[in-house]
């Protein structure tokens, strides 16, 4: 069936202690659809502070749904987090075996439907059956059978319109799955696809921002942030079943920090006409990125780390945040540490910090363990001075590296020259071995015997035998055809 358990999707493994910054109910007006309760979900699950409250929402969220074990997931984590309070008034045990039956008897209506208009053979009601039948799953939590019944409409997809309904229906689906690739697919087949100037303008924000969260999940954050700068700023609320406004800046900005030189940050990010749009509504992450471009490494990190219990809470951030402030801090330190020969440990533990874990607690690793680290990796050329306690770094010159290079192109040019003239020199001494040579075409000697006219009946027109091949003891009569 349907609703039965099964592994949830997300393996949150998260425990947040710090109050995010963002007011709960206001935050998830933002959002529509079974995002809604896939967010609240994950809150209840990994914040120690919201715990009982985004239950409780999900419970109710569930109860205006038709997703029976969403409703079941809601009650039974609502139960572990309040603690025996008293839950009369929210549990409604009837509802969920009422809402079962609701859901089978819709299910078997609308395949009866489809069944009819399969037998009438009329393309736009058997599309739109599809349709209505992928749309129930998907609302009940099918999500299996959802993708099935979209597929089945491309079948019966009649203009570009349908063509690109039906790619943006699958995306949702299989965004909620984290099937990437299956993202991946859609989005690049909307791509390929003739649209009218106003239907482009109008998929074009949601393309990009579908495009940038599957490039993101996948670890490709400079691709990402291409993605996300590109996301025209009339995305607005229209896509608020996956993602809103405030999310593409958020994901954008941090994508950039991650994989940006401050050059392309500060032209690419800062002074993007469109995606300063974006950046107006969450302005810290405007700052964040600020801060980098002007060298102040310390107050961008602090930005990060304070708002990093909120990025812990959202559901396509939380897998990617350790990854994500582990690239900007690495950066940070390499870009802190160039203009210097020499740095003193001390000045830069107090400048960076101890790094910390995935849910913001300093880690038990010191900072000069984290730099050897980086050293060893090739992110940092540096060498630590232990007995004066400084970092110097490795000094590279580049007319000296030039110049190398240019003699060990010589090098291998003197040595390919010399194979070259040994070659020579072995084959004028008739020192070169060579190969026996291959038997081409028919033998004139077949066994003991010589060679006899009526073997050329095996030849071909002008004496050649059937691979084209002239034999020595034709007579110029049979070179000249038969």
């Amino acid at each position: 069936m349907a609703n039965d358990p099964q592994p949830h999707p997300l393996d949150y493994g998260v425990v947040v202690h710090e109050a995010p910054k963002f007011d709960l109910a206001a935050y998830i007006s933002n959002y529509r659809g079974r995002t809604v309760f896939r967010r609240l979900h994950l809150i209840a699950s990994c914040s120690t502070v919201l715990a009982e409250e985004a239950a409780r929402m999900a419970v109710l969220e569930a109860k205006r749904s038709s997703d029976v074990r969403n409703y079941l997931e809601a009650v039974a984590l609502l139960e572990k987090v309040s603690k025996g309070k008293n839950l009369d008034h929210l549990l409604d045990p009837a509802w969920a075996s009422q809402q079962e039956k609701k859901n089978v008897a819709e299910t078997a209506r609308l395949e009866s439907e489809l069944k009819g208009y399969k037998n009438n053979l009329i393309k736009e009601s058997i599309r739109m059956g599809n349709e209505d039948l992928g749309t129930h799953y998907y609302t009940i939590g099918d999500l299996n059978n959802a993708v099935k019944a979209y597929s089945r409409m491309r079948d019966y997809c009649t203009t570009t319109a349908h063509i690109t309904s039906t790619a943006f229906r699958i995306i949702a689906v299989a965004i909620e799955q984290r099937n990437w690739l299956a993202v991946q697919s859609q989005v690049q087949k909307v791509k390929n696809i003739q649209l009218k100037p106003e239907d482009m303008s109008r998929n074009q924000p949601k393309i990009q921002a579908a495009s940038g969260l599957q490039q993101m999940s996948s670890f490709e954050y400079r691709e990402a942030a291409n993605s996300f700068l590109s996301t025209d700023p009339s995305l607005g609320d229209i896509y608020s079943d996956v993602l809103t406004s405030n999310d593409v800046a958020v994901y954008g900005g941090l994508c950039a920090l991650a994989s940006m030189s401050r050059s392309d940050l500060q032209t690419k990010v800062l002074e993007n006409s469109s995606f300063r749009n974006f950046l107006e509504l969450e302005p810290h992450i405007r700052r964040a990125i600020s801060f980098f471009c002007a060298s102040k490494y310390s107050q961008c990190l602090e930005i990060l780390e304070s708002h990093r219990a909120d990025y812990l809470l959202d559901i396509y951030l939380q897998p990617l945040v350790a990854d994500i402030y582990t690239k900007i801090r690495t950066k940070s330190i390499v870009q802190y540490l160039q203009p210097f020969s020499k740095v003193t440990l001390a000045s830069m533990e107090r400048m960076f910090g101890r790094p910390s874990m995935s849910n913001g607690a300093a880690s038990g690793g010191d900072f000069l363990s984290e730099i050897v680290s980086l050293i060893q990796d090739g992110r940092l050329g540096a060498r630590i001075d232990m007995e004066h306690g400084v970092l110097e770094t490795v000094e590279h010159n580049p007319r000296a590296e030039a110049q190398q290079a240019a003699l060990d192109m010589v090098d291998a040019f003197v040595r390919e020259a010399r194979l070259k003239l040994i070659r020579l020199q072995v084959i004028n001494a008739g020192l070169e071995v060579k190969p026996p040579p291959k038997k081409k075409g028919w033998s004139m000697e077949q066994g003991d015997g010589a060679w006899d006219e009526g073997d050329a009946s095996f030849l071909g027109p002008g004496g050649r035998d059937i691979m084209g091949n002239d034999f020595e003891g034709a007579t110029s009569s049979q070179r000249k055809g038969g």
